[in-house]
């Protein structure tokens, strides 16, 4: 509710015009004080909205009539506006939606949904059912469960008697309207209809995949774009035989990564495309990674086939080895040959994926308020902030109180890929709106409201809980709380191992994939030679995955990165240490006495030689200090070359007990002489620590 002045100042007009349609409409206010109902606001909204438009339309004719009259006068060609009579027909639609407009089923909970609160006991349970505890006693009883109404109840056995009363259970956090990107929200089946798949497709820079979707759209956006690179993230959806595909055009798997770590699944099934000539890259074997972790069917796309160079066979063993295995070959991955220049394969292709799709049968409830993702964002000067969003859920129309992010408005317009304007968008539609108070972020997610004062209200609760929170780190899984986790339901450990070689990759994998403790497992998401990168830091905190280091040694950035995203490194230089460790937290025995602490760090910038003395690393202290006979390791390429001790640190001529960060000194180390300049000297303690 907002009185007729503060309904004046939202929509920009005098307090005198509102009280005038007031009248006209025969709500009954007075004065500028006079409270509005929500229902008073919806009626003034659609009779402003018309206006609105009708003004819009009478300044487009004045617009077209000058543009007329400047071609007859300069006789250069200028833009054409869109038809008058268009226009007419546009506004026309608007005010018959408007006048016709009905509410939407709200995104409520169902009457069938019991929550589960941490701490409940058997007694709050039977209130919520509405049933004697005495009864839940016996239930449990039957369940070979012993207690009474005063114990606890875990999630499980609370489940169980709630299946019994034919209901639902949900744990309560998860039903918090305002904390949309975990709500979950229950659709009647009878309510469900089919949408369109939503594609994204991934691979290697060059590989051919802007060509794709350009062939596929039947469009020339691959022309425009510099490289063959896509600059922007965008969507768009085509009809193929009767049937709508929505395709979601990413930069990379890093983004599509980003926005699935920040909640937003977007994505029904991601096609590979690799090139027949070029084979698989190490970015195509990071693509498969950031796919498989998404939990969605997976299709490959080997494009190029017309080339010279094309060994189709040659590709799909490499594809084998990634862990896609064709279905030609017995494998339940779909492999489709294309050229993306030529054409040729791309109905094929396009079968498949319809194919997929009917397989998952993909569907949403279109009689509801919309649900969905931001695609993409920008700021324009005049409009406002233009948002492309993916509808996931629901139905969004024009005119919808709208939640996106930390902002809120009203859906001004609707514009679909194709350039025109819209009166509502259904599931699976990827559509640009205008109407928010601020810009929100890709990944960011969306519902609408009944009424805008809900929306405001939930707008603003959102955006204080996010200046609250922000420099709080993201909750992801750690060997501390592994066991907790377990207890809370946690059924598979995601885990990414970096090694030094392929030999101690497969090593680690294969001993942790063996571990198995109460039906809970180790699942490897990636595995590969080389250093921590940021990419692996992405996919771990996308993932909720811990980061295990064998033999090598992430440099600053990396750690500093991790630490930021809230994502575990932990490392090791023996197997059964990690398997160890592992298993122990799995069961809830994990017990560290001490903990490594990194006290300083050195690069190698000159070497001497003596016969008695060794090899004398003339090195610069680049981090903390260097401590005569620290702990140290000698670090080549990320690489762990060695790990023992410092045996001396000289400065000039002088032994001493430590060198500070800035200064240069002479740092031998015990039984090792194969340094090089470049090596990094990484000095730690064994701190004991308390749990």
């Amino acid at each position: 509710m907002m009185t007729v002045e503060e309904y004046a100042l939202d929509v920009n007009k005098s307090v005198f015009d509102i009280l005038k349609k007031c009248e006209e409409l025969g709500i009954n206010a007075t004065d500028n004080e006079y409270m509005l109902s929500e229902d008073n606001i919806v009626e003034l909204d659609n009779v402003i909205d018309q206006i609105s438009d009708e003004e819009e339309l009478e300044e487009l004719d004045e617009l077209a009539e000058t543009y007329e009259e400047a071609k007859e006068v300069e006789k250069k060609p200028v833009v054409r506006l869109q038809p008058k009579q268009n226009k007419k027909d546009l506004a026309n639609k608007k005010k018959e939606m408007y006048k016709n407009k009905e509410k939407l089923k709200a995104n409520t909970i169902s009457d069938n949904i019991v929550f589960y609160k941490e701490g409940m006991t058997v007694g709050d349970l039977a209130k919520k059912l509405d049933v004697p505890g005495a009864e839940l006693v016996k239930k449990l009883f039957q369940l070979g469960i012993l207690g009474t109404v005063n114990n606890n109840i875990n999630y499980e056995n609370a489940e169980l008697l709630v299946l019994d009363y034919g209901k639902e259970l949900k744990r309560e956090e998860t039903q918090d309207v305002s904390n949309f990107e975990t709500y979950e929200v229950m659709d009647d089946v009878k309510d469900l209809v089919e949408r369109p798949a939503v594609v994204t497709i991934m691979g290697h820079v060059d590989h051919g995949k802007t060509t794709l979707l350009d062939t596929i759209r039947k469009s020339n956006v691959a022309e425009g774009e510099a490289g063959g690179i896509t600059q922007a993230i965008s969507a768009y959806q085509i009809n193929y035989n009767g049937k709508p595909i929505t395709f979601i055009d990413t930069p990379g798997h890093a983004a599509f990564t980003e926005m699935r770590a920040r909640g937003a699944s977007i994505t029904d099934i991601v096609i590979i495309i690799v090139a027949a000539d070029d084979g698989v890259m190490p970015q195509t074997r990071e693509a498969i990674d950031h796919a498989k972790a998404a939990g969605v069917p997976v299709m490959v796309a080997i494009n190029k086939i017309d080339k010279p160079g094309a060994n189709v066979d040659k590709v799909m063993t490499e594809l084998v080895d990634c862990g896609l295995t064709p279905d030609s070959w017995g494998g339940d991955t779909i492999f489709n040959q294309i050229s993306a220049k030529q054409g040729i394969g791309i109905n094929e292709l396009l079968d498949n994926i319809l194919l997929v799709a009917g397989m998952n049968e993909y569907k949403a409830n279109p009689s509801r308020y919309a649900m969905g993702t931001v695609i993409e964002a920008r700021l324009d000067k005049q409009v406002g902030p233009i948002v492309t969003v993916l509808v996931q859920n629901g139905t969004l129309r024009l005119g919808d109180p709208i939640v996106v992010g930390t902002t809120y408005g009203k859906v001004r317009t609707l514009v679909n890929d194709k350039g025109e304007e819209i009166m509502e968008a259904i599931p699976s539609l990827p559509v640009e709106i205008t109407g928010l108070n601020e810009t929100p972020e890709a990944g960011d997610k969306f519902m609408a409201f009944e009424s805008e004062k809900q929306a405001r209200s939930i707008g603003e609760q959102r955006k204080a809980e996010k200046k609250l929170n922000e420099n709080t780190k993201s909750e992801v899984v750690t060997l501390d709380d592994l066991f907790n986790r377990i207890g809370e339901g946690l059924k598979e450990i995601n885990v990414i191992i970096k090694a030094d070689v392929h030999g101690s990759v497969e090593a680690v994998k294969s001993s942790l994939e063996k571990i198995e403790v109460e039906d809970v497992r180790v699942k490897v998401i990636r595995s590969s030679v080389g250093a921590i990168t940021e990419s692996d830091i992405v996919l771990a905190k996308a993932s909720n995955a811990i980061i295990i280091g064998f033999n090598i040694r992430p440099n600053n950035a990396i750690k500093d990165y991790a630490k930021e995203q809230g994502v575990e490194i932990r490392l090791y230089d023996i197997i059964y240490k990690v398997v160890e460790e592992m298993e122990a937290a799995m069961k809830g025995m994990l017990d560290p006495i001490f903990e490594e602490k990194i006290i300083g760090t050195a690069e190698v910038r000159q070497l001497f030689k003596f016969s008695k003395v060794g090899t004398i690393a003339g090195s610069y202290i680049t981090d903390g200090i260097i401590k005569n006979n620290a702990k140290v390791r000698v670090i080549r390429d990320s690489v762990v070359l060695y790990d023992g001790n410092i045996n001396s640190v000289q400065r000039e001529k002088d032994t001493v007990k430590e060198v500070k960060k800035g200064l240069e000194c002479g740092i031998t180390i015990e039984n090792f002489n194969d340094i090089k300049v470049g090596d990094i000297f990484e000095a730690y303690e064994m701190v004991e620590i308390e749990r």
